[in-house]
Order: C-alpha cells, then structure tokens, then sequence
C-alpha cells in the first residue's frame, strides 16, 4: 500500500493569516527543562506539547530548528515537560524570554536523573529523548515518558496571543 500523498497545492494564505488561524486553537502551556553537562539548567516554554500512545507511553513537542537550544535538547538523553497551571503565566513568559536564567527565580526539585521539575505544574513527564523529526522549520521530539505526576488544578491555556484558564462548560 502506498502511504505517500501527492505534493500539497501552494497555500492560498500568507503566514499571518495562517498564524491568526492557529491562534484560534487553544493549547496547554508547558515549560521543557533539562540539565546541561556543565550542571546548569536550561528551560523553554513550548505550547506544541501532545499525547502520541499509551503503550508505550509516549508524547511529542515540537522545537524550532533555528533555536538557540536546539543542540542542548537534540543531544541530550532526557527532559521533563512541566505542564503548567493557570496561576503560572509569569513563569511562561520567564522561560520564553532571552537573557536572565529563569531557574534562578523558579522554585523546583530535581527527577531521579537530575532534571528539574518546577513546583506547581499540573503535570509532569520526565521524558528519554527517544526519537526527533525535522519538519518544515521544526523538530518533532518524541519522548518516551519514565515517570510522569500529577497535581489536579486548573492548568495554563493559551489562545488568540494571550494567556487564560479554563472555564468548565456547563
């Protein structure tokens, strides 16, 4: 059986308008942490954070090709994906800026192979590096989750450009 499609038709958008269109799906809001050989901590906020299977249990992120942290995490065995909660936003825009180290205001302890997990997320998932996939200007991190913990409470969303939480429909 053949699985390969056709080339896709050239888009009849332009980037800011398919930017506005992603906007409109509302995602979690994580922040990726792993620790340098040099013992140091690096740490990104990342909003393309998804479920792949369960057995094994596996997730997928998804890291610009041109980030500044792309050899850390493509050449490192482990991370944690924190997913945070609705009262953590100013640590979301910590970790997405550049300059400060952003663990040095950040309260978190240490996975059993000493990656940091930040106090207060909802979730966690310390994550093997198992599998990367270059596509268009990103890559696609498949990370096979070893342990992983949860703390129920309303969790971080982003949609349309800002920040929020979520609302239960009724």
């Amino acid at each position: 059986m053949n699985t390969r499609s056709p080339r896709a038709a050239a888009p009849a958008f332009d980037a800011a308008q398919f930017r506005q269109a992603l906007s409109q799906f509302a995602t979690g809001v994580t922040v990726i942490t792993t620790r340098l050989a040099d013992g140091t901590f690096r740490g990104l906020t990342a909003s393309s954070f998804n479920s792949v299977s369960l057995n094994p249990p596996l997730v997928l992120w998804s890291l610009s090709g041109n980030a500044n942290s792309m050899p850390i995490f493509n050449g490192n065995s482990h991370y944690v994906i924190n997913v945070l909660s609705a009262e953590q936003a100013a640590l979301a825009e910590r970790f997405a800026r550049r300059g400060d180290d952003p663990f040095a205001t950040t309260e978190y302890e240490l996975s059993r192979t000493g990656q940091p997990i930040i106090a207060g997320a909802v979730a966690w998932f310390e994550c093997h590096n198992r599998s990367r996939y270059p596509e268009g200007d990103h890559v696609i991190f498949v990370g096979e989750v070893e342990q992983c913990a949860v703390q129920p409470q309303a969790p971080l969303v982003f949609h349309g450009g800002r920040f929020g939480s979520v609302v239960p429909v009724k």
